[in-house]
This record gives C-alpha cells, sequence and structure tokens, in this order.
C-alpha cells in the first residue's frame, strides 16, 4: 500500500501538470449549487461542497448526447444514411469525486458493460477516465452509505483516495492508474504508510460516527416479489408522489433513457436523453397499452428496482449507495429509507394481498 502526502501548498503546481496530460474535471459552485464541470487552465476544484446536487454520472453519460447525424437532402450522396458524430476519448481525471458516487458507476456498470451487450458510449468515457476520490470526513445527515454497501472512505471505484487532513492531503493509491497520476502530478512525498494509515482510519471512524442514518436490508431476499408486488403499502407511498422525475434525475445509479430524433430542415440528429420510471409516457407502448399507467405503479417499479428486482439479480447488495440525494431533493418527502424499512419488514402473512 502506498500513501503520499500532498502539502496543500503544492496541490495547484501538481494539478497543473496533471492538466498537461489530461482533461480535468471537479466540483464547481454555480450559484448556491455544486455542479462537476471541466475546470478551466489554472482552476482548482472547490473542497467546500458536501455533496453536489446531481451526481457526476453525466460526465461519462450526458443528460443529452448526439449520436449520429444525418441528412434527409436528396441532392447529397449520403442522404437518408447515419453517420457515428466523433468523441474525443482522450484521458481525463475527475478529481474530488465522492467514495458513493464512485461505486455507482460500479453498479451502472454491470447495465452497460455486460457480456451480451457492451454500450460504448458509456464504456468508453469511462475507461478514459482516472477517478480521484474526496473522502467524506463530514458527511450529509440525510446519507445512509456505511448501510449501503459503502462508507465515506470507500475505495471501490476509485483509483485514488484523497483525504483532508488540515494542511496536507493523504493519497492513498488505489490502482496502476492513480500511480502514474501521482508520478505526472510530481507529487513524489510518500508517507510513512503506518502512521498515516492510522490517521487515516481515525478520520475514517470519525466519520462514520457521524453517519446516524441508516437502512436494513437483510430480509429483502427472503421476501417473494410477488408478495412485495401486490403489498398494500404502495398507494399510501406514492399518493403524494408528483411524478417530477427529480429522483432519478439526482440518482447516480438510475440509467435509464429515451433515444429520439431531432430534425431542423433537412439535418437530423439521434439523441439519447435521460429518462424516469416515474414518467406516465415512460412504459407507453406504440399499440397505445401503458403497463404502468397509474401513479403508484411508477413508484412500485422505482423502488422495486432498487431493492429487490437488483438484488434478486446480481446477488451484490441494493441498486443504491446512500448518498441521500432522492431523500434531501424530493419535494414532497418521500423517504427510501422509509420504503426500504417497509420492504424488509413486510410480512406476506400477516398483510395478505387484496
Amino acid at each position: 500500500m502506498k500513501i503520499i502526502k500532498i502539502d496543500k501548498e503544492k496541490w495547484a503546481d501538481g494539478l497543473g501538470n496533471v492538466a498537461e496530460s489530461y482533461r480535468l474535471f471537479g466540483p464547481k459552485k454555480e450559484n448556491t449549487f455544486f455542479s462537476f464541470k471541466a475546470l478551466e487552465k489554472g482552476e482548482l476544484p472547490d473542497f467546500s461542497f458536501s455533496n453536489t446536487r446531481l451526481s457526476p454520472k453525466s460526465l461519462v453519460y450526458p443528460q443529452s448526447e448526439a449520436m449520429f447525424e444525418y441528412t434527409l437532402d436528396e441532392t447529397r450522396d449520403d442522404h437518408h444514411l447515419m453517420k457515428a458524430i466523433d468523441k474525443a476519448y482522450s484521458p481525463r481525471a475527475v478529481i474530488g469525486i465522492r467514495p458513493c458516487d464512485a461505486k455507482a458507476f460500479l453498479l451502472v456498470k454491470k447495465n452497460f458493460d455486460t457480456l451480451d451487450y457492451k454500450d460504448p458510449y458509456w464504456i468508453k468515457p469511462y475507461e478514459a477516465t482516472t477517478w480521484v476520490g474526496l473522502a467524506c470526513n463530514t458527511p450529509c445527515s440525510t446519507c445512509f452509505c456505511t448501510s449501503a454497501g459503502c462508507g465515506p472512505f470507500h475505495e471501490e471505484g476509485l483509483d485514488l483516495l484523497l483525504v483532508d487532513d488540515g494542511g496536507h492531503f493523504f493519497a492513498k493509491v488505489v490502482t496502476a492508474r492513480g500511480e502514474k497520476l501521482i508520478h505526472v502530478a510530481g507529487w513524489g512525498t510518500e508517507a510513512d504508510a503506518d502512521s498515516a494509515m492510522k490517521r487515516i482510519q481515525a478520520l475514517k471512524k470519525k466519520a462514520e460516527a457521524k453517519t446516524t442514518a441508516t437502512i436494513c436490508t437483510d430480509k429483502l431476499k427472503d421476501v417473494s416479489i410477488t408478495a412485495l408486488f401486490y403489498a398494500r403499502f404502495w398507494e399510501k407511498i406514492s399518493f403524494s408522489c408528483i411524478n417530477c422525475g427529480t429522483c432519478s434525475y439526482v440518482c447516480p445509479t438510475c440509467w435509464c433513457f429515451d433515444i429520439q430524433d431531432e430534425v431542423y430542415g433537412d439535418s437530423g440528429v439521434r439523441m439519447r436523453n435521460w429518462d424516469s420510471c416515474m414518467y406516465p409516457l415512460f412504459t407507453l407502448h406504440g399499440s397505445g397499452h401503458n403497463p404502468r399507467e397509474e401513479k403508484h405503479q411508477r413508484v412500485r417499479q422505482r423502488f422495486m428496482h432498487k431493492l429487490k428486482y437488483y438484488p434478486d439479480k446480481y446477488k451484490n447488495g441494493i441498486q443504491c449507495v446512500g448518498c441521500g440525494r432522492c431523500i434531501r431533493l424530493c419535494p414532497v418527502n418521500i423517504d427510501i429509507r422509509r420504503i426500504c424499512e417497509l420492504m424488509n419488514s413486510y410480512d406476506p402473512e400477516a398483510c395478505p394481498v387484496k
């Protein structure tokens, strides 16, 4: 294990060196919120954030992305032919991603990078990126990452983990990619591994103690899908939902999309856009039939997917990393922690299906 000590006085110079070989992205403040954006030359990531409103999933999976272009002008030889739009997949580094968001990419990867299907629009930017995490010394009050297979100092999905220790960062090298970035930056002061790890563990323990919100998922695997599907609580849960889709858009593990053609005059573009299972049009068939026409059906789908369908299929935990964004930003205060509790403690015999 290699741990580098980076004096904050050398932080800007090191990032300047990195910017010579990588496109840099990091948290930037826009009005009152933080977002992950491209860093201009000499610009530093703003580490004064707790967490961003939107997760950095858009760096790999943009909210809207042009895939193909075409022309309807029949005077041109290439009319009505789809042409792939060139993409830049040069090396880049995301500086300051939270551990929960890095772990989320690994969950999403199971959808976009499989044995049967590989999505080049997701895989290529993900593989071109070096992920530099920033440990959470002070988690948000709604974070429940420690009980969702993650944690404020989690390393899964990261190449490098930064730990803020006042006047310096400890940079824990997780992968060869992380080591390469350290070398490019010129941060060469190696810390004593034993003493550095003791300090990191102390900060980790303190951060985990501040993560007081929890969920319990130990019984989810034992409750049948059918029983949960027909549970009586879904209509009550969904009563206040306004189907705004905020939960899907802010969630780092939501992956649903729609593909549309946009035509202006004779020029057309095929776009991939984020979509949400909260929208009535999401499952509308060409025939006019909609299997999830009612609001409670859509709310049920969202939580069954994250807390039942996903764990039953992949058997590696739930499709959630406990970032708490959906709790903080839901305009009607629907809380995934409460729903998880209802699902985990559900007894079909005590509450027979309707």
